[in-house]
């Protein structure tokens, strides 16, 4: 397998990088900086995974399964972010359901004694217990007459760079994002950074310093946003093609 085409992060590299645009003298041992190296890998990754759809981070997942006259499907929260499709699996058959509102499903499939092979599902909200720490909890109508195996289909959060964070991986490994998109995550833990050196307002030392790392991002991402389009055929005209300025009649 090949490497990426592009110069991308290591641990060691992000925290040398970070620094050095910082202007911090030792980044690698200053406690203040190694202190936030966490939350300002949080910050970056989760936004530029909140602001972009990635398709690397869409997966799937065959290990759940519903029981017979139980209309309640618990999932991990730490397996989906968002879930996209929800299929029953018959032998090799396999029936897509249908998302609907739960204000559907209580109203026509309130009546769990009545079961059959699911049609529909909805999101219901997280398990009680926990205040959805645990589980992400969906509603299937009509509730199933016999168990049958599920394929999930949707978003997971990208492993954190801070993984290798004194590791031996530390100066070699990456991830999709630091490999893929080295630049956003750079900028967007300058926007954070910015806080911590009191750049943040019109009252510190460089109100400008936020507002310009900003704006870099948002051009960065706007990017980064129409080549992820163009990964799922959303692009103009549903084609995988960059617009183009000059083509302005419909193509036969």
């Amino acid at each position: 397998m090949s490497g990426p085409a592009t110069n991308p992060l290591t641990y060691n590299g992000y925290v040398t990088a970070v620094g050095t645009m910082a202007v911090i003298a030792s980044p690698a041992t200053d406690p203040n900086l190694t202190a936030l190296m966490p939350q300002m890998l949080n910050y970056a990754e989760l936004r530029i995974q909140r602001d972009l759809d990635l398709l690397p981070l869409q997966t799937d997942n065959s290990t759940y399964s519903l029981t017979a006259g139980n209309n309640v499907l618990s999932l991990s929260v730490n397996d989906f972010v968002t879930v996209q499709n929800i299929a029953v699996l018959s032998g090799t058959q396999r029936t897509t359901l249908t998302p609907v509102t739960k204000e559907y499903l209580q109203a026509v499939f309130d009546d769990t004694s009545f079961t059959a092979a699911p049609q529909y599902f909805a999101p219901y909200g997280g398990d009680a217990a926990t205040g959805g720490d645990t589980s992400l909890n969906f509603l299937v109508g009509p509730a199933p007459d016999q168990s049958y195996q599920l394929l999930i289909t949707g978003t997971t959060r990208a492993p954190s760079l801070f993984k290798y964070a004194n590791t031996v991986l530390a100066p070699t490994a990456t991830t999709f994002i630091s490999a893929f998109l080295p630049d956003l995550l750079l900028m967007a833990s300058m926007v954070f950074i910015s806080a911590y050196q009191r750049n943040f307002s019109a009252s510190a030392d460089d109100p400008n310093m936020a507002i310009n790392y900003e704006k870099t991002y948002q051009t960065l991402l706007k990017g980064a946003m129409g080549e992820e389009l163009r990964k799922r055929f959303r692009a103009s005209a549903w084609s995988s093609e960059a617009p183009s300025p000059a083509a302005t009649s419909v193509r036969a």
